[in-house]
């Protein structure tokens, strides 16, 4: 559901019937007489609709997370904001961008929307860069032949499956942020698409390495082994991106998380 482009049609239609009483019905009607029922409700609405749609096109937008792919950073049913001016701003409904502000940065979390099917948003930690050689070879990640740097942490409790994950502190450019490694699960990747720019990419049976092309982005999942994310779809062309993930604003199952986003 392209919730975007319902909010405007509800702008326009609630618009037009402020404007159309404004500047010719209220006019036409007896001194005393009630206005018509769709009148008072549109021009009643258009206010309140005009300033939702204003501050979730420009200023921040909510998005709940739906799968475990940015465990331990996000957790399912985690209400997040996300920054819509930070890369720059965009023209709401068709995302084309207008102004340009910052551009991403390695270990910034994204919302962009799928390469595969944009009306579906996705939500990935930056991993590589426009022109970046990123490697990830048996679960090991180098970047432009750099090893990131990798600290053994707590392993991780899923409650779900009732079963410990090696968690580990990575460090992409000036953040750090935790992730998990599935130690026995395999290095290659399986099936991935035939996405653009596939011939960037080679496969092998440790993983994979490609070198993200202009104007793109390399996007990865904190829970390495169970996201689906660009080493099986590609990359994330610039016009596809939504906004920088940056608050967790309310989960129903745990409100300590609250904040808690980092």
């Amino acid at each position: 559901m392209n919730f975007a482009l319902i909010l405007f049609v509800l702008v326009v239609v609630t618009g037009a019937i402020w404007l159309l009483d404004h500047l010719w019905l209220k006019k036409r009607r007896p001194a005393g007489a009630k206005d018509p029922w769709w009148v008072e409700y549109g021009a009643s609405f258009f206010p309140v609709i005009l300033v939702v749609f204003l501050l979730r096109s420009f200023l921040a937008e909510p998005f709940k997370i739906p799968s475990g792919s940015m465990i331990p950073t996000l957790q399912v049913g985690d209400f997040i904001l996300v920054n819509k001016y930070t890369y720059g701003i965009r023209l709401p409904v068709i995302n084309k961008k207008v102004v340009s502000v910052n551009s991403p940065q390695r270990g910034d979390v994204m919302v962009f929307r799928y390469p595969e099917n944009p009306s579906l948003d996705y939500i990935k930690r930056v991993v590589g860069l426009p022109g970046d050689k990123v490697s990830y070879q048996s679960k090991h990640l180098t970047i432009n032949g750099q090893p990131v740097p990798l600290v053994k942490g707590e392993d991780y409790l899923n409650t779900e499956r009732l079963y410990y994950t090696p968690r580990f502190v990575e460090t992409l450019g000036p953040v750090q942020h935790e992730i998990l490694i599935e130690t026995d699960a395999p290095s290659s990747v399986s099936q991935p698409s035939q996405f653009q720019f596939r011939d960037n990419c080679h496969y092998n049976s440790y993983g994979v390495s490609c070198e993200v092309p202009p104007g793109h982005y390399f996007v990865m999942g904190d829970n390495r082994d169970n996201s689906q994310d660009s080493r099986f779809w590609g990359f994330v062309p610039d016009e596809n991106i939504v906004g920088k993930a940056f608050f967790i604003w309310f989960n129903f199952g745990d409100l300590k998380r609250i904040g808690s986003f980092r």
